[in-house]
Order: C-alpha cells, then sequence, then structure tokens
C-alpha cells in the first residue's frame, strides 16, 4: 500500500492516500450529521456524494429547503428527536457547532468514544484547497469578507465559508475552489484535529461565549488557538500584537508558521501599522503603503482588520494597485456598524453582530453623536464594566431590549439619564426615537445574543432596519 497512511484512532481509522481521498478499513462508513442548517446539510450532501451511509437529525425542525434537498440527494432525516439507536450506530458524527457539548446526545457519543467532528474538519478530507482561517472574539466576519473580497478582485478561484454564506462542504461537494476564506467560531474550532490552515488570522481575545466554558477564559483562549495547531514553517500566522491575552499565550506556545503581527504603531516585526495617515505592509520581500483616506471602513478597530486582510493579500501575492482600489471599493458587513438611515435628523445604526461587550465596546468608541444605545438579549455571562466609562460620556439613554433586563438595569441605573425597556424591536424603535434628539445617534449594539426574543442577530438587526424605514 504504496503512499497511504493511517490516521484516526483504532475504532474509527481511515487511509488517506496522495490524492487526498479517504477510504475506509471497513466496506461503509456511517456517518450521522447532528443538525440540518446549511452546515449539516452541506456535510451530508459531500458526504453522500462520497460514497458514505449518511444520516440526519435534528432535534428542531428543519427548514423547507434543506428537507427538499435531502430527499434530493436520498439522504434520511429526521426532525424534532434525535433517535438514540440511528445516532448511536454510527462510525462518526458531524456536528452542528450550536449543540453544546453537555447536550445529552452528545454525552452519549463521548461515552462510547464516537468521533465528532465539525463541518469544517469533515469537508477539509475532501479538498487541496488553500485554507485562509480567520478568528477572534470581534471583527470575524468584516475581515473574512474583505479578505475574501480582495482575493476576489486579484482574481483567484476562491469560496467564502464557515460562518458565512454557502458551508464549506457544500462547496467541496458541488464546486470545489483552489482557495478558501473561512470565518471559524470557537466551537467550530472545538471540532478540528487534524485540520491545517495555511494561512491563520487571530484578531482578538476577549471573554465571550463563557457559559460553553465552564466560565473559564482560559478554556476559551485554548479554543481560539486552536487555529495554529498542525501549522508547518511554510505557513503564516497573522495576529494582533498588542493584545495582551494573545502575546501571554505566545510566551507559552510554539507555533512553527512565520510570524506577522499588526499593530497602530511602528516597531520591530511589525509586519503592518500606521504611520503618517498611512497604512503601511512590510513583509521580508515588498512594502506597501495604503492612504487611511482610501479605506471607507470607520473605527480604529476596522483598521485592525484592514491590516489583517491586507497582509493576507500581500502574502497571496496580490499586487500592490490592485490591493489600494480593492480596499477602497469594499462594503462593510451587514449588521455589523451597517448605517440604515437619518429620519428627523436621528442617525440609525445596526451593529446587531455585537452579541459581546467587547464588540459594543467598539462600536461605541465610533460613536461622536449623543448615543441612544439598544443593549439586551440572552446574557452569556456579560462584565459590563468594559463599556462602563464610555456609555458614562456617550450614551444619554439605553432601552434594553430582552425578555429580562433585571442585570442591565442592576448595573447601568444611575449610570444613565433615562433607561426604559422594551419587549419587542418596534416598541425598542419607537422608544428610541422618542428619546433622541436631531443630531444624536441611536446604535443598536446589544452586548447580547439575540435567542430571546429573536431567531437571530440577523434577524434582530433585519428587524431594526424594517422598523427603522418606517419611522
Amino acid at each position: 500500500m504504496d503512499n497511504y497512511y493511517v490516521v484516526g484512532n483504532a475504532d474509527n481509522r481511515y487511509i488517506k492516500n496522495s490524492l487526498n481521498d479517504y477510504l475506509y478499513y471497513y466496506v461503509m462508513k456511517r456517518l450521522v450529521v447532528l443538525g440540518a442548517g446549511e452546515s449539516g446539510v452541506g456535510a451530508a450532501i459531500l458526504a453522500k456524494k462520497k460514497g458514505l451511509d449518511v444520516f440526519v437529525s435534528d432535534k428542531s425542525s428543519i427548514k423547507d429547503q434543506y428537507k427538499k434537498e435531502l430527499d434530493e440527494y436520498n439522504i434520511p432525516w429526521e426532525e424534532g428527536t434525535h433517535s438514540e439507536d440511528k445516532i448511536l450506530s454510527a462510525n462518526e458524527v458531524v456536528k452542528s457547532p450550536g449543540i453544546p457539548e453537555n447536550a445529552p446526545i452528545i454525552v452519549a457519543l463521548r461515552e462510547r468514544s464516537i468521533s465528532i467532528v465539525s463541518e469544517i474538519e469533515f469537508a477539509n478530507r475532501y479538498t487541496d484547497a488553500k485554507m485562509i482561517c480567520i478568528t477572534g472574539s470581534n471583527g470575524k466576519t468584516t475581515t473574512t469578507m474583505l479578505i475574501h473580497h480582495l482575493l476576489k478582485d486579484a482574481g483567484l478561484n476562491v469560496g467564502l465559508a464557515g460562518n458565512i454564506g454557502f458551508s464549506l462542504a457544500r462547496q467541496v461537494a458541488l464546486d470545489d475552489k483552489d482557495y478558501y476564506v473561512i470565518e471559524l467560531s470557537s466551537f467550530q474550532l472545538d471540532g478540528m484535529y487534524e485540520f491545517k490552515a495555511d494561512v491563520a488570522v487571530l484578531l482578538n481575545i476577549t471573554p465571550d461565549h463563557l457559559d460553553r466554558y465552564e466560565y473559564k477564559f482560559q478554556n476559551y483562549i485554548n479554543s481560539k488557538f486552536r487555529i495554529v495547531q498542525n501549522m508547518k514553517t511554510s505557513d503564516y500566522f497573522i495576529y494582533w500584537n498588542d493584545d495582551p491575552v494573545i502575546q501571554k499565550e505566545l510566551e507559552r506556545r510554539h507555533i512553527e508558521a512565520k510570524k506577522l503581527p499588526f499593530a497602530l504603531h511602528k516597531a520591530g516585526g511589525i509586519a503592518a501599522y500606521i504611520e503618517n495617515e498611512l497604512m503601511r505592509i512590510n513583509l521580508q520581500d515588498r512594502s506597501v503603503n495604503v492612504p487611511l483616506s482610501s479605506i471607507p471602513l470607520r473605527g480604529t478597530h476596522n483598521m485592525y482588520n484592514s491590516m489583517a486582510a491586507s497582509i493576507t493579500a500581500c502574502v497571496c501575492n496580490m499586487q500592490d494597485d490592485k490591493l489600494c482600489a480593492s480596499l477602497q471599493s469594499f462594503k462593510g458587513a451587514e449588521h455589523r456598524l451597517e448605517d440604515v438611515a437619518t429620519v428627523g435628523g436621528i442617525h440609525f445604526i445596526n451593529d446587531s453582530k455585537a452579541t459581546n461587550v467587547n464588540s459594543c465596546w467598539y462600536a461605541l468608541q465610533c460613536m461622536t453623536d449623543p448615543v441612544v444605545l439598544i443593549l439586551g438579549g440572552k446574557d452569556k455571562g456579560n462584565d459590563y464594566t468594559e463599556i462602563e466609562e464610555l456609555v458614562k460620556t456617550k450614551v444619554k439613554a439605553i432601552v434594553c431590549l430582552g425578555v429580562d433586563n433585571t442585570k442591565l438595569h442592576g448595573f447601568f441605573e444611575g449610570k444613565v439619564p433615562v433607561m426604559e425597556d422594551a419587549s419587542s424591536m418596534k416598541e425598542a424603535v419607537d422608544k428610541c426615537y422618542r428619546l433622541a434628539q436631531k443630531g444624536d445617534t441611536v446604535l443598536l449594539s446589544p452586548c447580547c445574543a439575540s435567542f430571546d426574543l429573536f431567531k437571530s442577530y440577523e434577524d434582530r438587526g433585519a428587524q431594526f432596519k424594517q422598523y427603522v424605514k418606517q419611522l
């Protein structure tokens, strides 16, 4: 068996050949996919096309479009339940990142030592594409979209995956690319083992999702640093040099990849920084200067995002003139500091993707007008101290939008002139419009997950825009 080697454990081994195809020791590998959203259905389609025995199970209801696809590919599925007999017969499970480790079915799978991987890990087995991966507590979506925009403008055959657009598995199955730009959450990284990034971008690490990490920040940090696992000396690790959490971790870890840090100010070894109204990129074999005036994204944090994206484009050999023009033409991510409208002289901004406190901090830092701030949702163990001073100096009123606003009132009462509650987005928008004056900004930057009143942060942001436009 020349050119073959075995990876995996004794109960779930596969052989990887030089063509990157996976053949199993056993006659048929049974794969169960938990969760029938975009990532799950994409994984099921890929598994089916590769000849695996695949079954899809979702504890909630499955969208009609995904049911139709599963039926078209003759993939059996169930909704509203997890049938243990069918699931526990799997050789391997692809798990939706939204399913927590303490879910009963996951506990049962772990007890039986059945392999559980993410859709990204699974899809990576069937492609030779270059993987450009982005993670961080904040800025992932904007940076991922910007990198994809830059590389696409450079003429590369590139896909956008992870938390954005079509799943990696679907694209590998139906229209494989030469490059993939992948936004990775900590939950996705937790299910990745053999996967290797060719370029890894780590933007920042601040406390988030601690309810999923035993309320231990180090557990969350460890999850984020999985992005550099398996990297080699030929790969690139791009990171924010001024992040104290990242710096501390770098002291304790050996990372083989070439390190390309970015920072606000020039220093030895920094690959990108800001100087004299220019974003300067200095790599070993090239230097690029980009006027800040050509970068439309607002805020210091977006300078960091732009530096990370520009370094990535440079290591992918994008030409200097193309880089400057492409940066200038980029439109920001929806639901991230998105200008919605100006009504009666009041500016409305949709930052619904701010599902943690640090994201809200970045949003408030950008504000120059008095702010009426919409906070609230499903609290993830938030510490609001981080935004306390910005709220005191910039916020004239808070509208709490959530099922339970007790924690928000307990922290912010007396620190802003006005606090009111709302139980729907329409009520929140109407109250903000009443509280604001000409020249003020109404900012939806909730600090919290959306699942108490909304289907997702996208749903929350879409409703905000809808009701603003009805004013």
